[in-house]
């Protein structure tokens, strides 16, 4: 499965793409859509959502994953992450894709076993589990974004109540 992972935020957004097979995660694409903070909000959100429209078209993934808004103190900055992500949630679902929804605390607890772990410990985690621990990534930003595709692999690996794979 290829899993497009999503980190939003509008003045970094990360991407991270991933072939999975639930167990085995391996690098495909990762990277950041940069947008400048001085043009408008519907400008910056244009350019996110032409970025990651070139990156569905370019690379066909077969499910999006996209990290949940977590409770910020500054409502306004949540606001404007919710922006982000209702581009990137409506892209997929143009594209027809399937689409997941994890919390921070869940793709922490999924990559690294503690739903608290900070940033660098997410990081290490991602280049461990993609065995490839020489890879720097442009940021942050990107290494969550594919944390965010690792969760999801693993979630749709699991077996449901029935037997079946999710």
């Amino acid at each position: 499965m290829r899993i497009l992972g999503i980190d939003c935020g509008t003045e970094r957004t990360g991407y991270g793409l991933i072939e999975s097979d639930g167990r085995r995660h391996c690098l495909v694409d990762a990277g950041v859509i940069r947008s400048n903070t001085a043009d408008p909000l519907g400008t910056r959100l244009a350019r996110i959502g032409g970025e990651l429209r070139r990156l569905l078209q370019a690379f066909m993934p077969d499910a999006v994953a996209v990290e949940e808004v977590f409770h910020s103190v500054n409502a306004k900055s949540a606001l404007k992450l919710a922006h982000v992500r209702g581009v990137a949630l409506m892209l997929a679902s143009e594209a027809g894709l399937p689409v997941a929804e994890y919390s921070p605390l869940s793709v922490k607890m999924s990559v690294t076993g503690y739903g608290r772990a900070e940033k660098q410990q997410v990081q290490l985690m991602v280049r461990t589990l993609l065995s490839d621990d020489s890879r720097e990534f442009e940021s942050f930003d990107a290494s969550d974004a594919l944390a965010v595709a690792i969760c999801h692999a693993t979630h749709s690996a699991m077996p449901t109540a029935a037997g079946e794979r999710s």
